[in-house]
């Protein structure tokens, strides 16, 4: 009977010490993307592995966020340095009237198809989704095409890919009514490798206003949507079946000043965030930080990327690379984009 309780509390001990393992980050590398940045201000990059050892990363870029000037930039790493930037597309429509481009994100799917989705528009609220595509992992793009009516494309964040190769992009919209600016999330689901996409609602009843969320995968068919709020706090969605319905928008523990983040699921099954984790205030964006979850509910902050009064360091895209690095690009101060690399 002892041997067995002994065996029982060592089974327990082990059980608790996984429950509460948490991965250790490291910082490895920091570089700043633009050496000379051809533009005033750029901000909302993304960044996509191409191939071992090489990525990219867009962002716009102009005098000033929602000028007409502002394009979308393009930049490719070789040897862990950043090439110089090449505008790949300007917000001048058809009838040649000129309107600012915004929120560029990146994304290659299984079959190997590279896709720029971004927007074009006078404001989120009246703007509209744009793609481009590559075959051959960035060096050349199609023309852009504009996305069919109400479908607007990942709006920050980057879309996931299902074991079953369906792809869930995650989005958002903004739109001012009588009461005011009403934000709503929605994903929109493609299962032909983006060919067409379906819109799916999620709790448009909710009294949150939230935008630009993420994609955590679980098990068993549970995904949850990590959201920017005006309410103080990240919140957060849950789908119980791939992402075809999704349940009520709820609080979170974390904080959200009403800024972007952006998390992902990496391959050991942990969920890694980054964020600005302060509240609604002035200087608000001044610290942007990375947080580690094992359960997307409980999360720890591991790794202060930046912290430094009267900057901004905000709008952070991250993904896992083949190698199991971790990379993150992000706006340092509206002037550059920072790219660090983590391991774990």
């Amino acid at each position: 009977m002892p041997v067995l309780i002994y065996l029982i509390i060592i089974l327990n001990i082990a059980i608790i010490s996984e429950v509460n393992a948490q991965i250790k980050l490291q910082k490895v590398s920091e570089k700043m993307v633009y050496v000379f940045p051809p533009f005033k201000e750029c901000h909302a990059s993304t960044i996509v592995e191409v191939e071992k050892n090489r990525f990219l990363i867009a962002a716009f870029g102009g005098s000033r966020e929602g000028n007409k000037d502002v394009s979308i930039w393009l930049s490719s790493s070789l040897d862990n340095n950043w090439l110089k930037p090449k505008m790949i597309d300007t917000g001048t429509s058809s009838d040649g009237i000129d309107y600012p481009c915004w929120n560029p994100v990146l994304f290659k799917s299984r079959s190997g198809k590279l896709t720029l989705f971004y927007k074009v528009g006078p404001s989120p609220r009246e703007w509209w989704g744009m793609y481009k595509t590559s075959s051959d992992n960035g060096k050349n793009w199609s023309s852009s095409t504009r996305l069919p009516n109400g479908i607007l494309g990942p709006i920050k964040n980057k879309p996931i890919q299902l074991e079953n190769g369906t792809i869930i992009s995650p989005s958002s919209t903004e739109i001012k009514n009588e009461e005011g600016l009403s934000w709503k999330i929605h994903v929109e689901m493609s299962h032909d490798d983006g060919a067409n996409w379906k819109k799916i609602p999620i709790d448009q009843k909710t009294k949150f206003d939230v935008i630009q969320p993420s994609v955590l995968i679980h098990d068993e068919g549970k995904l949850q949507l990590l959201c920017r709020s005006r309410d103080n706090s990240l919140m957060q969605a849950y789908s119980n079946d791939n992402g075809l319905k999704w349940g009520k928008v709820t609080r979170t523990k974390l904080p959200n000043p009403n800024s972007g983040t952006d998390a992902i699921t990496l391959k050991n099954g942990y969920h890694l965030l980054v964020y600005n984790p302060l509240k609604n205030g002035g200087d608000d964006r001044k610290k942007l930080s990375v947080a580690v979850s094992k359960n997307g509910i409980d999360w720890e902050d591991q790794i202060i990327l930046e912290e430094k009064k009267g900057f901004e360091f905000s709008y952070p895209a991250v993904i896992e690379s083949s190698d199991g690095k971790i990379h993150i690009s992000y706006t340092y101060d509206r002037k550059n984009i920072k790219h660090v690399i983590l391991t774990y």
